[in-house]
């Protein structure tokens, strides 16, 4: 089977005849992998095999400000002098709870989708996820302001149905272009969580973000490719709801927030799981052997299907280049898999 039908099965809940993996990498992270095998940093998937490609997307299409500021295509700003992944909002794009004279940016622009044909003929056997970063809450806050949008769900409920439901829009018309291709998935990253419990609390995701959910999964799932979700934090309280509407894969997946091994078992078959291998205590503060112990009992336990392996987030710069090596060493000594390729 090649990458691409091991993650397929995993997504329909079947057993797979490996655990499939797919990694990320902050720049910090990635620069000390691709040091040591003597690749370039394009070519670091491939090394490590991972089983999932993202094709095309938005997070690299970044205007440069200079001195570690770009701005992203809706207009916000972002500072990277410490965060160089992803940085701080700077601003407010909306100081008022209200849309006039804002634009959204154009849903066909195709710098987001002319890499995808090429990016599929170079890895043909992996497994394609077409990116909506900051899909939802995430860039409703990155426009008003974390504190603003909060408080608006509060006093200006109507402005927050308006702001989601446009966004929502935008990510509806992303779909739609990112279809002509031949995917097998979107992914949408959207965090909610905190280290205990959701942001907004549950009556508010409910009420809010959960039917524009409905929309932006039903438009994936109507057209047969697989739904996945990106949110850090603890959020397990959302599975039932997140499964029910057509989600295939959750990702993060962080030990620090839930009980992954328990909840592998209890959504096997409904809900498979991305992630699990801890990135706020094993892999930065442990040795090579518990890391390798970690990542052996979550592959024996994802054999059962529904799961893909990987650590809980994008591995950061304070992680040893040992303690990387020995997961990546371990996904590729599985049996029957022969090294992923």
């Amino acid at each position: 089977m090649t990458k691409r039908e091991v993650v397929s099965a995993v997504l329909r809940g079947e057993k797979p005849p490996y655990v499939p993996w797919a990694f990320w990498f902050t720049s910090e992270a990635a620069e000390k992998l691709c040091h040591h095998y003597g690749i370039a940093a394009g070519d670091l998937d491939e090394r490590v095999n991972s089983h999932i490609l993202g094709v095309g997307g938005q997070m690299g299409l970044m205007e440069d400000l200079g001195q570690g500021r770009v701005r992203d295509r809706f207009g916000v700003v972002w500072d990277r002098s410490q965060d160089k992944d992803i940085g701080m909002v700077e601003g407010c794009l909306l100081p008022e709870p209200t849309l006039a004279g804002y634009r959204f940016p154009d849903a066909a622009d195709p710098r987001i989708f002319g890499p995808i044909a090429g990016d599929i003929a170079r890895h043909p056997d992996r497994f394609r996820m077409f990116p909506i970063d900051f899909s939802l809450f995430e860039r409703a806050w990155s426009l008003r302001g974390m504190e603003n949008l909060l408080m608006d769900f509060i006093e200006n409920p109507q402005f927050v149905h308006d702001l989601l439901d446009a966004i929502t829009d935008q990510n509806l018309a992303l779909i739609k272009n990112a279809l002509r291709y031949d995917i097998d998935a979107v992914y949408c990253g959207d965090d909610w969580g905190q280290q205990h419990g959701l942001i907004m609390g549950y009556a508010a995701w409910r009420e809010f973000i959960y039917p524009r959910l409905q929309r932006l999964y039903g438009a994936v799932r109507a057209a047969g490719k697989f739904q996945v979700i990106h949110s850090c934090g603890d959020v397990d309280e959302l599975f039932d709801d997140l499964a029910g509407i057509g989600v295939n894969l959750f990702n993060p997946f962080q030990p620090e927030a839930m009980d992954v091994r328990a909840l592998l078992e209890r959504y096997r078959g409904r809900l498979a799981f991305w992630g699990g291998l801890s990135t706020q205590i094993t892999l930065p503060k442990k040795g090579v052997a518990e890391v390798r112990a970690e990542a052996r009992d979550l592959l024996a336990r994802g054999r059962a299907g529904g799961y893909v392996f990987a650590p809980a987030h994008a591995v950061e710069g304070d992680v040893s280049l040992a303690n990387m090596l020995a997961f990546i060493e371990e996904a590729h000594a599985q049996p029957g898999c022969a090294g992923g390729k």
